[in-house]
């Protein structure tokens, strides 16, 4: 098993009387359905239905204070805890960036449960997550059993499993989470009650609206850089993400992409070529209006 201490993350704490209804009418994911021990996948988003950040959220035990831990992304802690408190008004809530960081554990089963540890909900394979000050990598690597590597290896590995990552493989503010398989990666709970953005989450789930999806990409020897246009000819249909060890992550125009694909035109980023991996799922129906 391996491990790696990811700092690109960080934790805030919302806690308080209200702090379950506070944030299941915030977010796409149902708050309802955590405990200790679980872990969910979820976003704040704007009301057009735009990510403003994705995270995983996991209860905290009563011992612990109780209580719920968002796992985000470090760059946007600050402002993520700043938009809960706008929306928090008279509710009993309290919002706090803590001192912890994520420590990422992959590749096998854990030989120890350690406290605010819980399975990643997006992906079996991405293993589980623990919540810990940075200082402490070592030893709950060491008591979990993982060898404890770089970072760069667990990225490597969400890569690989086509895992998108925001301000790499989208742009936050910018993306539906549709576009960024938030539904495919059971992020949105489209049977909860209401929360910022649902009425247009649920349109695009509805009518299948989503053309724009994250796809996973295959690289000959050189990677083309993260942003770099995706050309079918000289038409762009996408951009590319992130990548490593030949593999990598694009966001693209399903659509446009399966018209490159049915002429046999290849595709190509900074004049290198992209394959897609899962050719099949850019040809995907898509679902036609009900009345």
């Amino acid at each position: 098993m391996k491990s790696a201490f990811l700092p690109d993350r960080s934790v805030i704490k919302v806690a308080g009387e209200d702090a379950r209804n506070f944030l299941n009418g915030l977010i796409t994911t149902d708050v309802d359905r955590l405990k200790p021990g679980l872990g969910r996948f979820g976003a704040l988003l704007t009301p057009q239905g735009k990510i403003i950040a994705d995270f995983l959220i996991t209860e905290v035990p009563a011992g612990h204070g109780g209580g719920f831990l968002i796992d985000c992304p470090k760059a946007l802690a600050e402002g993520l805890a700043t938009k809960l408190k706008f929306y928090k008004l008279r509710a009993k809530v309290t919002v706090e960036n803590l001192d912890l960081g994520v420590l990422a554990a992959w590749d096998g089963q854990l030989a120890a449960q350690p406290d605010l540890a819980f399975a990643d909900p997006r992906n079996d394979a991405l293993g589980y997550r623990i919540l810990i000050p940075e200082d402490l990598k070592q030893k709950l690597s060491d008591l979990i059993g993982a060898e404890l590597v770089d970072a760069a290896g667990y990225e490597a590995h969400r890569i690989a499993l086509g895992v998108p990552r925001g301000g790499l493989d989208f742009m936050y503010s910018d993306a539906f989470p549709h576009e960024t398989n938030m539904d495919r990666l059971a992020g949105v709970d489209f049977d909860k009650g209401c929360y910022v953005g649902q009425e247009v989450v649920s349109r695009m789930q509805h009518r299948g609206t989503a053309r724009t999806r994250s796809v996973k990409v295959l690289l000959d020897d050189l990677s083309p850089e993260a942003g770099v246009s995706i050309l079918a000819g000289d038409k762009a249909v996408g951009t590319m993400g992130s990548s490593a060890q030949g593999k990598g992550i694009a966001l693209v125009r399903i659509d446009r992409v399966a018209d490159a694909l049915d002429a046999g035109q290849p595709l190509t980023a900074g004049g290198l070529t992209v394959r897609l991996a899962e050719p099949d799922v850019v040809r995907i129906p898509l679902k036609q209006p009900t009345a």
